[in-house]
């Protein structure tokens, strides 16, 4: 046993139920053991063609197409035993009070076994070759047992960060997020363990860009506006997604999404706000379907009937970056979407198909910050000029 180690009793708790369900799910297969019957594991397909949009709720969603990895498959046996041996890791990990990374179980479950083969030769095979090996199993396990690994204690590297008038409990610690100075926040990967306790703000705004997030912190934008101020520092973690719900769903706080003006940036949105096509199972606790698409549109930059572009004709020149035949196939892409197939985003899409142009959010920097932060932003916002 490892020697433990002073844990927060919110941790206690969440590790508690992690280690009682794993314990309870895998239980099943011992007891088919013992029933004199073949032990075999029912897992919900993490395929594409299981996953489905739903759109009232605008969420991805995993289907409802299960398979059977059985342990008398030659076709699943090894896997069979990978996801036994992960599932162990884990729960020893839960119960000696630790807090291991995706990389670690990657490292505490690679070992070589020796077998002997039916020739009588001796022949050797390694549990697991890559770490995307135990990382496919590891979100086998999280179908199978119905616990997100954020709920397991397991750990990865922190992405996202996040400012405002906020005070927030983490561990038996409460951290002002109004006080980071010139830094922020870096939200923590078990965001379910963070505690709101006092919450000054009226919006969200979530910023693609780390770069813009950071001039938009130090220029004071969160304390002008009563915001909080996230960045994802490009395509978002589960940490970063999961905070943003919380933030929407426990507080009713709107929010809104600004990328570049690209296919890459839209998709970002889309992940925000409906899921991801690979982790459709986690959807429903990470997405936050209520954000809307800000900025950076086409429309903002050529204008159309309706409104007048943000960019003078000079500075379209000056600023616009031509895009590339993998912008355009992206686009292509997004248009086969269910959820990119709205009228106002098939018109966006068109347009960049059509002008063969992106730009960065950086650009409206260009113009100068204040734009950004005085002009562009708050008469988005107040005019209602964003894509939902």
């Amino acid at each position: 046993m490892v020697e433990a180690v002073f844990t927060s009793k919110v941790d206690q708790k969440v590790r508690t139920s992690a280690a009682d369900k794993l314990k309870e799910r895998f239980f099943e297969l011992l007891k088919a053991v013992l029933s004199n019957e073949e032990p075999r594991m029912i897992i919900p397909k993490r395929t594409l063609s299981n996953t489905i949009y739903d759109k009232e709720r605008k969420l991805l969603l995993l289907g409802s197409e299960v398979f059977e990895r059985r342990f008398l498959d030659v076709r699943e046996s090894r896997k069979f035993m990978q996801t036994l041996l992960l599932g162990k890791i884990i729960y020893e990990a839960l119960r000696n009070n630790e807090y291991p990374t995706i990389r670690d179980l990657y490292y505490r479950g690679k070992h070589t076994i020796r077998y002997r083969t039916y020739k009588g030769t001796i022949a050797e095979e390694n549990t697991w070759d890559e770490q995307k090996e135990s990382d496919a199993v590891l979100r086998d396990i999280e179908v199978y047992v119905g616990l997100l690994r954020e709920d397991m204690l397991i750990l990865s590297k922190e992405k996202g960060k996040v400012v405002g008038d906020m005070r927030i409990r983490s561990g038996d610690d409460v951290i002002d997020l109004s006080k980071m100075g010139h830094g922020a926040y870096a939200i923590e990967p078990t965001p379910d363990l963070i505690e709101f306790l006092d919450v000054n703000a009226e919006l969200v705004l979530v910023v693609e860009k780390d770069a813009v997030f950071q001039q938009l912190h130090r220029a004071g934008f969160w304390r002008k506006y009563k915001a909080i101020l996230i960045t994802s520092a490009g395509q978002p973690d589960r940490a970063t997604r999961r905070f943003l719900r919380r933030l929407s769903e426990e507080l009713k706080l709107p929010v809104y999404i600004i990328t570049d003006a690209d296919p890459y940036g839209w998709y970002i949105y889309s992940v925000f706000k409906i899921g991801s096509i690979t982790l459709s199972y986690e959807s429903e606790r990470l997405a936050t379907p209520t954000a809307k698409f800000l900025g950076v549109s086409m429309t903002d930059i050529f204008g159309d009937k309706s409104k007048k572009p943000y960019l003078s004709e000079a500075e379209r020149k000056n600023f616009i970056i031509k895009a590339k035949k993998t912008d355009l196939k992206r686009a292509q892409e997004l248009l086969n979407y269910e959820w990119f197939k709205s009228e106002r985003w098939i018109k966006e899409i068109n347009i960049f198909l059509e002008k063969h142009s992106k730009l960065e959010i950086e650009a409206l920097t260009g113009k100068g910050l204040y734009f950004l932060m005085d002009t562009y932003i708050p008469t988005k916002i107040q005019t209602s000029d964003f894509i939902d």
